[in-house]
């Protein structure tokens, strides 16, 4: 076991080349060990393991400073540096982070999950070094599809101006998440099959020095690329051609599939259930499909994760070119989706919620300035267990502060796909629906709500002193909060539904102040600037009281969703003791 003998880079500096080779698949088990044990990613962490040896090898961690885009790569990186024990331990599975985690170990320089931006942060830390007049090398590694976001470029281009040491390692496997889409990649195939000699070179033009890499699941191949760019005194990009999923047959063969894994990927009796579950993903995709096939207008689009929203290489397929995905651009998506309203097609625009935060200009100057009539639908909103790199609980903010855009939180399946045919046949907004996280609910009765009417709540149940706000994915917490307060308070709550996050039905809650004390508001999501702000704000010069409940501002690592619960007190019974404990306060019980 190579492996036990590592316990930082200068080990790895002692192997030779026979002895790394070892150590590559001793690193490979550690990854499918733990992904198939608690889910991961797997496809890119396989076909990085080379690169991760030789760059340990001939460059001085942490000295030298490497800088991973997304990081969803650093499996290999993380067994080198100290934290092997992560992937060969499954007592310590969950001791590390799936990311780049500065906490963790000082060979980790930033923490980073979201796409695109090695090379800007290289480029930074590139220049603070030149400031300080201090000599080390700056290795930025992107690919995996990441070439494809707007950050990128720009990073690059400031990048090949600095006349000083900054090495970028070009990760081409030939797929992102799903297959790769643009121009760039007609470019990485050229100068694959031309093994780097073709006279277009997208580097090149940049201004790079440029070496290519034939095989870059080769040790030997790699180090010595390595040590002729070491300590170079100029901007420098290193492609390498690599295999993702490298050492696992099915991996290699279906990259998208192998991306990212849930537990139990390996097993051999962990075959898919044959019994069809309908879900909101599955309802969505039905209905696009059925609005694609009767109306030409309709297209799909998604940015460079479309596993997410349930788009199998079959269906983009059957989508045909009512589909597009734009690769991982979300900035791109947006504006392309808001010029195709403007024209009359009537595109339906994918996000998941953690990746909304990378459009915020584009939402607000290409999309809402200009009302584009969008349908964009914000997928696994909510509190979660996440790494703090995919928190999914900001999207109410972003969105539903941007004037002319309408956010509406739906609570089953009937007004779900209610707003969702509203939405794509009406020409006044940009409309965003956040598809519910819970379990499908179906009333078994149409919606026949006008959602063009806007801003008006539901009242589901009436009652008196105390009103229930349940927002979207929480309107099941209400029901559960308004049966306890009517079994320990014995008070028959009012319970909304509010629908839409952007506006209020003022009448409404006017009407309240008539024969209530108190409003709660329960939302799936960061509290500041949320959907209970906008209630507090509306009551706050009245005698009524609201107490709002969501999560707090802050960015939790692998919290539990109990945890977070109870510490947000988004229970049923935390909840009802804090209504209980402001009335006695009014003394009204």
């Amino acid at each position: 076991m190579v492996l036990e003998k590592i316990n930082s880079p200068e080990d790895v500096k002692k192997l030779n080349i026979s002895e790394m080779n070892v150590l590559a698949g001793e690193i490979r088990q550690g990854v499918l060990d733990k992904v198939n044990t608690i889910g991961g990613h797997m496809g890119p962490n396989l076909g990085i393991v080379e690169t991760t040896i030789a760059m340990h090898y001939v460059f001085n961690s942490p000295v030298d400073k490497f800088v991973f885009d997304v990081s969803h790569q650093c499996y290999p990186h993380k067994m080198l540096t100290g934290r092997k024990e992560g992937f060969t331990n499954p007592d310590k599975y969950l001791t590390y982070t799936g990311y780049t985690a500065p906490e963790e170990s000082a060979h980790d320089l930033f923490k980073v999950g979201h796409t695109s931006t090695s090379v800007s942060l290289a480029t930074g830390v590139a220049k603070a070094r030149d400031l300080k007049e201090e000599k080390y090398n700056v290795v930025a590694l992107i690919g995996d599809g990441s070439l494809s976001g707007g950050e990128a470029y720009e990073g690059l281009n400031n990048a090949s101006t600095l006349n000083s040491n900054i090495i970028i390692i070009v990760n081409d496997n030939d797929i992102s998440i799903a297959e790769n889409h643009g121009g760039l990649y007609k470019n990485l195939k050229e100068l694959r099959e031309t093994e780097g000699m073709a006279e277009n070179n997208f580097f090149k033009s940049l201004g790079f020095d440029y070496y290519f890499v034939k095989d870059g699941n080769n040790i030997e191949s790699l180090i010595e690329t390595f040590n002729k760019v070491k300590d170079i005194d100029h901007p420098v990009v290193v492609h390498i051609y690599t295999l993702k999923g490298k050492g696992l047959a099915p991996a290699e063969t279906n990259k998208e599939a192998y991306h990212w894994s849930l537990p139990g990927v390996l097993n051999q009796n962990n075959s898919a259930s044959s019994t069809f579950e309908e879900s909101y993903t599955s309802v969505t995709l039905d209905y696009i499909s059925r609005k694609t096939k009767e109306d030409k207008r309709v297209i799909a689009i998604n940015a460079g994760t479309p596993g997410v929203f349930g788009y199998t290489p079959e269906y983009r397929h059957e989508l045909g070119k009512q589909y597009t995905d734009v690769g991982i651009a979300e900035e791109h998506a947006v504006a392309y989706s808001s010029a195709l309203a403007n024209q009359g097609a009537k595109p339906i625009l994918s996000f998941m919620s953690s990746f909304v935060q990378r459009t915020y200009d584009q939402l607000s100057q290409d999309l809402a300035l200009n009302n584009s009539p969008i349908t964009m639908l914000i997928y696994w909103g909510g509190i979660s267990g996440a790494d703090a790199t995919h928190l999914c609980t900001f999207d109410v903010p972003l969105i539903s502060n941007i004037p002319n855009i309408v956010y509406l939180a739906p609570t089953n399946k009937e007004e779900y796909l209610k707003m969702l045919d509203w939405s794509v046949e009406q020409d006044k907004y940009p409309v965003a629906i956040r598809v519910p996280m819970t379990e499908l609910v179906s009333t078994g009765v149409e919606d026949r709500t006008d959602y063009s009417v806007l801003n008006k709540f539901k009242i589901v149940e009436e009652g008196s002193k105390v009103a229930i706000l349940g927002v979207g994915n929480f309107f099941s917490l209400g029901e559960k909060v308004k049966d306890i307060l009517k079994e320990k308070l014995d008070i028959n709550a009012t319970l909304i539904n509010p629908v839409y996050m952007t506006g209020l039905d003022e009448e409404m809650l006017e009407a309240l102040k008539s024969n209530h004390d108190i409003v709660i508001t329960l939302e799936d999501n960061v509290l500041d600037g949320g959907f209970g702000e906008k209630i507090s704000r509306y009551y706050g010069n009245s005698e009524m009281k609201v107490l709002n409940f969501g999560a707090k501002k802050e960015f939790p690592d692998r919290v539990s969703v109990e945890a977070l619960y109870n510490r947000y007190h988004l229970t049923p019974e935390l909840i009802t003791k804090d209504v209980e404990k402001l009335l006695k306060t009014l003394s009204r019980i």
